[in-house]
């Protein structure tokens, strides 16, 4: 796992008061929010991410279409900063 995955899931847990069991069921690949996800998470978990996210790396999140996009896995939001950050 790389360095960027691991912070997302520990700002992830800290966002969204998870516990370490549920976390130990979220891999880089698992959906995370919706009815797939195993950490069970909803639209507001979902908009408190998107606020640390934006908070921790200074990348704009700035509609749905694109929430839902990178909410998919925490690979696909690590990629998400990566690209964002290369046009910084």
């Amino acid at each position: 796992m790389e360095d960027l995955e691991k912070e997302l899931r520990v700002l992830i847990q800290k966002s969204c008061d998870l516990d370490d069991a549920r976390m130990a069921t979220l891999t880089d690949d698992s959906p995370l929010v919706g009815p797939e996800s195993p950490l069970g998470l909803d639209s507001l978990d979902a908009l408190e991410i998107v606020t640390a996210v934006q908070r921790q790396y200074g990348v704009r999140i700035d509609n749905q279409n694109t929430s839902i996009r990178v909410l998919q896995s925490v690979r696909i939001l690590a990629d998400f900063i990566r690209s964002e950050g290369a046009r910084a």
